[in-house]
């Protein structure tokens, strides 16, 4: 069961992101402020959820939140920031959309750069445990999945359609016939192959 809240005197703000471990396309960020014992039966870590279930749940907690916002950095700043860094750079630009200021931040993982003056809290799978983080991921996850089919439409034969970017043999197999193209990271080394740029 998702905890409603960490501290119910604070406005909190949950934010996850999404595309950390993928070969290409932007990370995805997102950062929500829910009502106070928000609760929804089937809300959960974006990754326990079907891509159908994550779909139906979007529009709710997007007309639930308080607020929400969603950010994203390219495979270009990753490659010059690292994914670390790109990671908390989505999450800040997310908090900069709110239209709400958070008094405090709940961060999925274990690791975050603070934000202004807000304090925040890490929590390793904070996804499966706090109803805003789930939000978050949520989000991250469904408006990165969106983004990776349109880029799809551009580069058909990595099937980002279906692999969303991340390194399935599926992906691995097109990049070693077709080299890589511009939304791949080349910073993470995918393979020997990466002379090769479409």
């Amino acid at each position: 069961m998702l905890k409603p809240c960490y501290k119910k005197e604070f406005i909190e703000a949950g934010c996850d992101e999404a595309g950390r471990g993928c070969y290409a396309g932007p990370v995805f960020a997102a950062a929500v402020i829910l009502p106070a014992g928000f609760r929804h039966p089937s809300l959960n870590d974006s990754k326990q959820l079907s891509e159908k279930l994550r779909d139906e749940l979007r529009p709710v907690i997007e007309k639930e939140a308080i607020a929400y916002a969603v950010a994203a950095v390219d495979n270009d700043e990753i490659d010059r920031i690292n994914i670390l860094r790109a990671s908390f750079r989505a999450m800040h630009l997310a908090l900069d959309q709110l239209n709400k200021k958070p008094e405090l931040l709940l961060i999925d993982g274990n690791r975050f750069t603070p934000y202004q003056q807000i304090p925040h809290l890490c929590f390793i799978k904070g996804d499966g445990r706090f109803a805003a983080i789930a939000a978050a991921s949520i989000l991250a996850k469904t408006y990165r999945d969106e983004w990776m089919k349109q880029l799809h439409n551009e580069f058909p034969h990595y099937g980002w359609c279906n692999n969303k970017g991340y390194g399935t043999p599926e992906h691995q197999k097109a990049i070693e016939q077709h080299g890589l193209c511009k939304y791949h990271r080349k910073s993470f080394r995918i393979l020997p192959l990466q002379a090769a740029i479409l």
